[in-house]
């Protein structure tokens, strides 16, 4: 099955990112032919910004968010957005480096990056908007 969406919403809180790994499991299951590897790589990307929006997400407990996700030949695709405020620190030339082995935190963007064909971010009017695209040879 190909050119199919799956799309889900909710708040950013850690118990609606269980709704969030629910689904990447059923579209795992839904869609065999994917390779395993790419679909893990994909679902540690989805989830390590949806986790950013979740602790960092402002105004605490009120963000709301909506999670696209788009089958097709070759490619995992999705849309995560949400109505926090702004994201200031994005640099869409910047190499989203790991920090040091000592920092705290700081490395959800560089492993997504890292793991991702694609990684964009915009605003868009009052949301922010993340992109992601994972590809396999189909």
């Amino acid at each position: 099955m190909t050119g199919e969406h799956y799309e889900i919403a909710g708040l950013a809180v850690p118990r609606d990112m269980e709704q969030l790994h629910d689904l990447l499991e059923r579209v795992s299951t839904e869609h065999p032919h994917i390779p395993a590897s790419d679909v893990m790589m994909f679902e540690t990307a989805v989830m390590e910004l949806a986790n950013n929006v979740v602790e960092h997400g402002r105004p605490v407990g009120q963000v709301a968010w909506h999670f696209r996700l788009d089958v097709s030949p070759g490619a995992l695709t999705a849309r995560l957005a949400d109505s926090g405020e702004e994201y200031a620190e994005w640099d869409a030339a910047a190499t989203h480096d790991m920090p040091g082995e000592m920092a705290e935190s700081g490395r959800g963007l560089p492993l997504a990056s890292a793991v991702l064909d694609e990684l964009g971010y915009r605003r868009e009017g009052e949301s922010n908007v993340w992109t992601m695209v994972r590809r396999w040879q189909a």
